[in-house]
């Protein structure tokens, strides 16, 4: 148990990270979520119109684009679920972390070799998977959304079929197999190339200079990096796939994700004159991880499954080497 200065400290780290990493991680889901077709597509009658939805091709443009429309407020979207979510854990970890382990950062996932790492990864997913998709269409909505209203909220969020039946956020199609693709990968292969070239790091503490090879080192330090070719298209695919509702009825409206007349008042929409991201059609959604994979590349190029590569491959890098 952890003393009243302790909590204070970590209280204090989480408000100042939350404050920092809400924005950006809004702006990547934003990024990534936001559907940018080609140049000229087919109306229902055949014929060829161009795109008229809003163009961002950077994730620094998305950052702006959201703080010009919706402001700062818009910039905390998915604010509430995100925090009541590191809540959750910063009480659990107040209640059973011990006051060394806190001063020393020794807290981390149970060492019990890949498989037991892999189980604990895949659990931990999926006891935070309906949090995710919240807290994705949450940033994602046009809606503007009461910090204090979770009923209000959750029926712009989720459909009524949603609500009714929450557990099919678990059979969102190819959102587990994206998630599960992308832990497997991380513990069993990334885990894995470290410990044959690096066990060094995998010991207690930093390791002296010459006890790790300059040569390993280098070619797990490429392999991490090049790994980013696999891993952000899995982080692209695993957005568009929680943000994309589970109903197929044509009476769906896809924008409130009501039923047409289902809505109590009218919602408040974020942005005054337009929206920030153009999301898809929920009339032809995607039907699993391939599929969208194969949507997404035919639809808007090679390059949307790619967007933010560059964060993906920071956080390959820390998380290999941590």
């Amino acid at each position: 148990m952890l003393g009243l200065r302790d909590m204070m400290i970590m209280l204090g780290s989480l408000a100042l990270s939350l404050a920092v990493l809400i924005p950006l991680v809004g702006t990547l889901v934003r990024f990534r979520a936001h559907y940018n077709p080609k140049g000229l597509q087919l109306d229902s009658e055949g014929d060829v119109q161009p795109h008229t939805g809003p163009v961002v091709s950077s994730f620094f443009g998305m950052l702006k684009r959201v703080h010009r429309i919706e402001g700062w407020p818009g910039l905390y979207k998915g604010l509430m679920p995100s925090l009541l979510s590191t809540l959750v854990i910063t009480v659990f970890l107040m209640v059973f972390l011990s006051d060394s382990n806190l001063r020393h950062g020794t807290y981390s996932a149970p060492d019990a070799g890949i498989l037991g790492v892999l189980f604990y990864s895949i659990f931990a997913m999926l006891v935070s998977l309906p949090q995710v998709i919240i807290t994705n269409r949450a940033i994602t909505t046009p809606h503007k959304l009461p910090y204090f209203n979770p009923i209000y909220s959750l029926r712009i969020l989720l459909t009524p079929t949603e609500r009714r039946r929450p557990w099919i956020l678990y059979l969102t199609p190819g959102l587990l197999a994206a998630q599960v693709a992308h832990i497997a990968y991380v513990v069993i292969f990334l885990r894995s190339i470290r410990q044959l070239l690096l066990p060094e790091l995998s010991n207690p503490g930093m390791p002296r200079r010459e006890e790790v090879s300059l040569v390993k080192f280098i070619v797990f330090f490429v392999i991490a990096l090049l790994s980013t070719a696999i891993l952000t298209p899995l982080e692209v695919i695993a957005v568009r796939l929680s943000i994309q509702r589970n109903h197929a009825a044509p009476e769906f409206n896809s924008i409130s994700q009501e039923e047409d007349g289902d809505t109590e008042e009218a919602t408040e929409y974020a942005g005054a004159d337009e929206d920030v991201i153009g999301l898809r059609t929920d009339r032809e959604p995607y039907v699993g991880l391939v599929d969208c994979a194969k949507r997404i590349t035919d639809e808007e190029g090679w390059g949307a499954l790619y967007r933010a590569w560059w964060l993906t491959t920071l956080g390959s890098l820390s998380g290999a080497f941590s």
